[in-house]
């Protein structure tokens, strides 16, 4: 092999992308990795690394805060590693169940992994993870599961008896690891095959079991999931009766709470009720794992089937009772017990097969949910809104864990605000309402319980609630940065209990919705703040300048959670009341302060403040500049770099127009635009502000006759970016100034303002301030 052909080789092999600290990067690297995987040919494994890549990403934005890096490779071996590395490397991964409020990830990494681990150097750390190839042979392993639902979030220790295994690279939850999972789910399992049976027909039907609201199954529906499942329960009962010569023939299978339900069934009558049949209700010989017969009409199951015979067998796995099969008939001493061991021998056989169902199953519900919950930690982390985020947690629960939920918010003297309603039936969202706003919200919670607060709200709010009023109802505290800031509450009506899972995992939701919310309202408040401290940095109001038209833009670059560094003010000198008169004068100036942030804000208010002042002590405009100049530099370190222009306006006789003396301080320069078109440059640049001292700065006057303008701008126009192109590139500022000729200084602003916008396809990073000034 030529060395190119091994650098090709290794490229293949090792593929890389680095992404920055942002919400919207998660999902940009769950496609990344999707991408590489598909282009190596191994689709099977990409949900499996989709969604431990989502897990560690999502840790790298929320708590390592920097920009991070997403490596896939191809070991030695075949196997697919993939590594996250932050550049934070003496920040601890936080383990979920031993820090409630931070930390995700690692133990759904340590189900989906074959091996995972954590590398330290000096610059940055890395979480790695293996996955066996699926086309090789260490990747067909079978999985296991444990026999109860899988600690699907909760990060909780995992007994040796109860630990399920890793899941098998390929297996597929659903379509694509980022499609949003289906919003409700019909009441009746969709899909269930097998035809109805009359008493006496051949025909062998699965019985559907309603579905808990979360979509979270019970353990014999799970089973009936399965279509593995169905056609094994179908072909199992038509076999029993057939074998047997029994009038009947059914599967009953094993809730969680040991109720017994029907799963399959074949000449039995389509409306049997098993009441509250259960495993408690069974003899010796079932819960000691062997077949039995029994001639007794009062036996439970009999009872129940309406037989006066039958024949039963229990299904085991592992050791758990986990259903049975029986063979009836409506005569009495129809079995023998031959008949009791041929059926046991076909349950040996069926319980391997349903219990295959029943693992792969619980694998395809343990992926949806894990997907369900990385895909909830993007949208949480995708809004900064406050509202918008707890409005989110709500349509996020229901109806996939409850039938209604309730967000309370903590106000600063403990009390609780019901902040937000979402109810899986519109028409009783109102009344949910209303009844939550008279209920009492008992004592804040330290942990997840039930909560009772609808049995305080009046009687007449609860009987206009109607069936929502008795419904049962589990809270779960939001606890942020050690605060408590609020409460979810979830409800399902009284018959429809929470099953474990549902819990865990709207706790483990909880944990993600609380750092969402406070982060949301942190930036609420931060961004409120900022705007106040930007509105006080702005002039309040422009005067009337006789003769002139005045007119300004501002616009601070982001989503204003920071103060931007330009300025502007137009403010009069004398004859500030009364009528003007030919004494008046007027100053205008724009400036840059170096940098954005509360620094900057500091520099740009000392600067606003100070021209004001200076102006009214009759100091000319080069001695305002100097005294300037001074005050940033004795602000010492804390001072910052600052470029302005600045002038004083005064009218000319006969009023022909304005006489303007200026001075530019390493400000961009002004420019003059002629009624022909022709544009100019009205002032030569000076050292800025806050270099060096003794600077003695000089004045240019400008003739602004009847239909010019003079425009100043920011740096924020000039170097408006769009690839490697700036706006001000080449006279660009100059040939769109060109353009404005015979416009009012209102519409040059507006084209000027519109042109940097539409410059590049990315939103500007720079404050952009500009004035424009047109003798009239």
């Amino acid at each position: 092999m030529t060395a190119r052909a091994k650098d090709e080789q290794l490229k293949r092999q090792a593929v890389s992308a680095t992404f920055p600290s942002a919400a919207t990067s998660v999902a940009d690297a769950r496609r990344f990795v999707r991408r590489v995987l598909a282009e190596w040919g191994m689709e099977e494994a990409a949900d499996d690394a989709v969604l431990a890549t989502s897990e560690l990403a999502t840790n790298a934005v929320t708590y390592a805060g920097t920009s991070f890096e997403v490596a896939c490779r191809l070991t030695d071996e075949g196997d697919i590693q993939v590594e996250v590395r932050d550049l934070h490397p003496t920040r601890a991964i936080a383990m979920p169940g031993m820090n409630a409020s931070s930390g995700r990830g690692l133990p759904s990494i340590a189900r989906l992994a074959a091996s995972w681990g954590v590398t330290y150097d000096r610059r940055a750390k890395g979480v790695w993870f293996r996955l066996p190839n699926p086309g090789s042979s260490n990747g067909t392993a079978p999985p296991r599961v444990s026999s109860e639902d899988p600690g699907l979030i909760n990060g909780g220790p995992v007994t040796a008896e109860a630990a399920p295994g890793r899941p098998r690279a390929g297996d597929r939850a659903r379509p694509g690891a980022d499609e949003r999972a289906p919003a409700s789910r019909s009441p009746r399992a969709a899909g269930r095959t097998g035809q109805p049976g009359r008493h006496g027909d051949g025909a062998a039907r699965v019985h559907d079991e309603p579905e808990v609201a979360s979509g979270l199954p019970a353990g014999g529906d799970r089973m009936l999931r399965s279509p593995a499942a169905r056609d094994s329960l179908e072909s199992a009962v038509t076999t029993v009766r057939d074998v047997l010569d029994a009038d009947a023939a059914a599967v009953l299978l094993t809730e969680r709470d040991g109720r017994l339900v029907l799963g399959a069934a074949t000449g039995l009558p389509g409306d049997v009720p098993l009441g509250e049949l259960s495993v408690v209700n069974l003899g010796p010989d079932a819960r000691a794992g062997e077949p039995w017969v029994s001639s007794d009409a009062s036996d439970p199951i009999a009872a129940a089937l309406r037989a006066r015979s039958l024949a039963a067998a229990p299904l085991e796995a592992q050791g758990r009772l986990t259903g049975v099969v029986v063979a009836l008939s409506s005569a009495p001493g129809r079995f023998e017990e031959t008949a009791a061991a041929r059926l046991g021998r076909i349950a040996d056989e069926m319980s391997l097969s349903l219990e295959k169902a029943r693992v792969g199953e619980l694998e395809r519900s343990w992926r949806g949910w894990l997907s369900f919950v990385a895909e909830a930690s993007d949208l949480l982390a995708g809004t900064l809104d406050q509202e918008r985020t707890m409005a989110l947690v709500a349509q996020l629960v229901v109806p996939r864990l409850s039938t209604w939920c309730a967000v309370y918010t903590t106000a600063e003297t403990g009390a609780a605000r019901l902040a937000y309603v979402w109810h899986a039936d519109e028409t009783r969202a109102d009344g949910l309402r209303e009844l939550l706003e008279h209920a009492d919200p008992g004592p804040s919670m330290d942990s997840p319980g039930p909560w009772h607060g609808l049995a305080g709200a009046p009687q007449d709010v609860r009987a206009a609630a109607g069936p929502t009023a008795a419904d049962q109802a589990f809270a779960f505290p939001l606890i942020a940065r050690g605060r408590r800031i609020g409460t979810i509450v979830i409800g399902r009506p009284p018959g429809d209990r929470f099953p474990r899972s549902a819990i865990e995992l709207a706790e483990e939701l909880s944990r993600r919705a609380a750092l969402a919310v406070d982060n949301a309202r942190l930036y609420s408040e931060q961004t409120a703040m900022s705007s106040a401290l930007q509105r006080s940095l702005l002039p309040p109001a422009i005067p009337e300048i006789p003769g002139l038209e005045v007119a300004v833009v501002y616009e601070p670059a982001g989503e204003g959670s920071e103060v931007g560094g330009d300025f502007y003010d137009v403010f009069e000198t004398t004859g500030a009341s009364g009528p003007a008169s030919a004494a008046s004068r007027w100053r205008f100036a724009i400036g840059d302060v170096c940098g954005t942030g509360p620094e900057a804000a500091a520099v740009t208010g000392l600067a606003r403040h100070a021209l004001r002042i200076l102006a009214a002590e009759n100091l000319s405009v080069p001695d305002v500049l100097g005294r300037l100049n001074r005050l940033i530099l004795a602000e010492g370190e804390r001072g910052r770099l600052l470029t302005l222009l600045h002038g004083e306006i005064a009218p000319r006789s006969r009023r022909d127009g304005v006489s303007i003396r200026l001075t530019s301080a390493g400000h961009p320069p002004p420019l003059i635009l002629n009624p022909d078109g022709k544009v100019t440059e009205a002032a030569s640049p000076q050292p800025l502000l806050g270099v060096f001292d003794g600077v003695d700065f000089r004045t240019e006057t400008v003739q602004l006759r009847r239909g010019q303008v003079l425009l100043c701008v920011t740096d924020g126009v000039t170097e408006r970016r769009s690839g490697a192109r700036l706006l001000g590139d080449g006279h660009g500022l100059e040939r769109l100034l060109a353009g404005c000729t015979g416009l009012s200084a209102g519409a040059v602003a507006a084209r000027i303002q519109r042109a940097v916008r539409d410059f590049g396809p990315e939103p500007s990073g720079d404050d952009v301030a500009l004035i424009v000034l047109r003798a009239s």
